[in-house]
């Protein structure tokens, strides 16, 4: 959609608004909107009426509320934030304010609601600015850049002020226009929306998709007409007949072999298996604890079988691709025989092996199972012939080069189409588009 400049403009003096239509009007915020209005106007009511409770995940980084909880107005009058239908709330803290976290409040219970105290709330005043308008404000890359330049606090307790917000100026555009605006937005960020959604779900499919592939290829074989037979084993199900199937005790043994200063640590994801070089603290997904006595470490080798003993339920399954050295809290494998371990890897991480490791493993809860070799040893698997390993691993390789050709190109128009939605926004709230007539 091309849409027309306005015809005249003005500067603006501002640096996140250098330009606006030469009819629009600067003001700082505060002259536009109420901030934080009381919570006395809530005063006379009883204390056992229900009004809306919003914590930060029931407000939504496009706008949304999650309505479903409510509260007596005595059970949150302390301690939480007030707001009322038709404010409009933006988040103060970090990440969730440069996420855009924030919404204009609509259907709240009793027109009340009560929420974290990590929300700013502007009122617009009537007439002046319309409350849609103001939302759409707030979610603008412009608004949010120099809000981000703002935050105060350290790390994960950065804050924006309520003084910026109160002292935002901006060229607004009439009311009139605001809702023109604030319509046209709606209706075409609805469209794109639409269009995310869309990929989102090809994404879901894809990795469903992938799974379910993988998983027919290290349980079937390769070859559909291939004769079956009963494993014997209930998660397995029917293996080719002239598969073995047998414990990994039989296929592998556990090995403990001390470490040393010039060998990397290797890691293993439960998304990636086992990395080929040592990872640096800064760059891993999780805090490593590492020992200075690298003879704590267990030595690897290619073609080892390692695993996170307490994250094996999870799929924490690698196979070695260099020598190197692994936590002390991993258990090293090292096949009996000529096997690739890419293919029992495979297998472990299907949602039928990892449920079945979950069984075998050990704790309290969820994230304190652990995997001992002493159980893990137990459990059987299908296993083709040698020859026949490496083409289903070849098979899943070529497979996995076409999912993730499918996934990029996803993941490029999702990306794409945030852009697109960002830049809508700004070129809206800013007045670089006239959308009048197309509103």
């Amino acid at each position: 959609m091309r849409l027309p400049r306005y015809r005249e403009y003005m500067s603006t003096g501002l640096r996140w608004q250098r330009e606006a239509p030469s009819h629009w009007a600067g003001s700082r915020i505060r002259f536009m909107a109420t901030l934080n209005p009381s919570k006395s106007e809530v005063a006379a009511l009883d204390r056992d009426t229900e009004v809306s409770f919003l914590p930060m995940d029931a407000i939504g980084d496009d706008g949304t509320l999650s309505l479903e909880r409510t509260r007596p107005i005595s059970e949150v009058e302390s301690g939480y934030t007030y707001f009322r239908d038709g404010d409009v709330v933006v988040a103060k803290i970090t990440p969730c304010f440069e996420n855009g976290k924030g919404a204009l409040m609509n259907g709240l219970v009793n027109g009340t609601g009560f929420g974290t105290t990590e929300l700013i709330v502007a009122r617009p005043r009537s007439g002046k600015l319309d409350g849609a308008f103001l939302s759409w404000l707030f979610r603008s890359p412009n608004f949010r850049s120099e809000g981000e330049g703002s935050m105060y606090g350290a790390g994960g307790q950065k804050r924006v002020p309520d003084d910026f917000v109160r002292d935002f100026s901006w060229a607004f555009p009439t009311f009139e226009e605001q809702v023109a605006i604030a319509a046209f937005l709606d209706r075409e960020t609805a469209k794109i929306d639409a269009l995310i959604a869309e990929q989102e779900r090809l994404l879901e499919l894809l990795a469903e998709k992938r799974q379910a592939v993988i998983s027919h290829a290290v349980t079937k074989g390769p070859n559909p007409d291939a004769p079956m037979k009963d494993s014997g084993v209930a998660w397995l199900g029917e293996v080719p007949a002239h598969w073995d199937v047998a414990r990994l005790a039989t296929l592998y043994r556990e090995v403990s072999e001390p470490g040393s200063d010039d060998r990397p640590t290797l890691s293993v994801s439960i998304h990636d298996g086992v990395s080929d070089d040592e990872i640096d603290e800064a760059d891993s997904e999780r805090k490593i604890t590492r020992s200075e006595d690298k003879g704590k470490y267990k030595r690897v080798e290619p073609n080892d079988l390692t695993y996170n003993m307490m994250r094996a339920w999870q799929g924490a399954f690698g196979t070695v691709t260099v020598s190197g050295q692994v936590s002390p809290a991993y258990v090293v494998a090292r096949p009996r025989a000529i096997i690739e371990t890419g293919f029992i890897e495979a297998l472990l991480r299907t949602p039928k092996a990892k449920e079945q490791i979950r069984r075998y493993s050990r704790g309290i809860t969820d994230f304190r199972l652990r995997l001992y070799w002493d159980e893990f040893k137990e459990l059987r698997v299908g296993l083709p012939p040698h020859n026949e390993q490496v083409e289903v691993l070849a098979s899943i390789a070529q497979m996995n080069r076409q999912f993730d050709e499918l996934q990029s190109a996803a993941e490029s128009l999702i990306e794409l189409l945030d852009e697109r939605r960002s830049a809508l926004i700004a070129a809206a709230v800013t007045g670089q588009i006239d959308v009048r007539e197309a509103a």
